[in-house]
C-alpha cells in the first residue's frame, strides 16, 4: 500500500498536535502532583470515559477482535464484554466515588485504605502493587508497540525509510523500530503535559478512530457483502451472533 501525499500530511499534523498539547499543557501539569497525575480532579467526566474507551481502541486490539470475526464470526463480539464488564462497569461506575474520595494517586497509596501503613506484610503488600503495576505497563507497552510497527510497516514500506536511518535494522525488527518511534511521540506528550495532555489527546484520537471505524466498515460493507450479487461465502451461522 502507497501512501499518498495527502495521507502523509494528515500523519504529519496529528503527531505535532500531539506535541503541543503536551507542550500547551505541561503549565497545568507543573502546579503540583495532583494536577500532573490526576489532572488536579478538575477533568469533566466524559472526557475520563472518553479517554478510557481511546485506551481500549488500540490496534493490537483490533488485529485480535478483527481475527476472531473471522474465526467464529458475528458471535466474536461477545468476547470484547468480558473486560469493560469487569473493568469499565464495576471499576469506574462503583469503584469511581471511593478512589476519588481516598486521595490516593496511586494502587499502592489505595491499598493503604484498606490494610492501613504499619502492621505485618502491609509493605509487602504495597510492593507487590507496585511491581504489578511496573511489569504491566511494559507489557501493555510490548504489546501495544509491536502492533503498531506491523501495523505502520504494511503503509510505510522500510525500503522508503531505510536509507534516512543512520544504522542498520534487520527485517525482523523493522516493526519494532516503527514502534519505538511512535512510542516515544505518545511518551513526550505524556510526560511533558500528564494527565491533561493525555485525557485530551485520547478524546482527539477516539474522534478520529471512530470516524475511521465507521468509514471503513461502510466501504468494506459497499464491497464485500453482495457485491456483483453474490454473498459472502462463509460457514452456515457465521453471521449469527447467538448460539444454539
Amino acid at each position: 500500500m502507497k501512501l499518498r501525499l495527502i495521507d502523509v500530511s494528515i500523519l504529519v499534523a496529528y503527531l505535532i498536535l500531539m506535541l503541543m498539547i503536551g507542550w500547551y499543557m505541561r503549565k497545568k501539569a507543573s502546579r503540583d502532583k495532583e494536577s500532573y497525575l490526576m489532572g488536579g480532579k478538575t477533568l469533566p467526566w466524559y472526557m475520563l470515559g472518553l479517554s478510557d474507551a481511546s485506551d481500549m481502541f488500540d490496534i493490537s486490539g483490533t488485529m485480535w477482535m478483527v481475527a476472531l470475526c473471522f474465526v467464529y464470526g458475528i458471535k466474536s463480539i461477545w468476547i470484547p464484554w468480558l473486560w469493560p464488564v469487569f473493568n469499565q462497569v464495576f471499576n469506574m461506575m462503583f469503584l469511581a466515588k471511593w478512589l476519588r474520595r481516598s486521595n490516593a494517586d496511586t494502587g499502592a497509596e489505595w491499598l493503604a485504605t484498606r490494610f492501613g501503613t504499619v502492621g505485618k506484610n502491609v509493605k509487602a503488600s504495597h510492593n507487590v502493587t507496585v511491581a504489578f503495576a511496573l511489569i504491566g505497563c511494559l507489557g501493555f507497552l510490548a504489546y501495544g508497540f509491536i502492533g503498531l510497527g506491523k501495523f505502520i510497516e504494511i503503509f510505510v514500506p522500510w525500503n522508503l525509510v531505510e536509507a534516512y536511518v543512520p544504522f542498520h535494522v534487520a527485517p525482523e525488527y523493522v516493526a519494532h523500530f516503527y514502534g519505538i518511534i511512535f512510542t516515544l511521540f505518545a511518551m513526550f506528550y505524556s510526560i511533558l503535559g500528564g494527565m491533561h495532555s493525555i485525557v485530551l489527546g485520547d478524546v482527539i484520537k477516539y474522534a478520529i478512530m471512530t470516524v475511521g471505524c465507521i468509514a471503513i466498515a461502510v466501504i468494506a460493507m459497499m464491497n464485500l457483502h453482495g457485491h456483483g450479487g453474490h454473498t459472502l461465502n462463509v460457514p452456515h451461522g457465521w453471521a449469527d451472533p447467538f448460539f444454539g
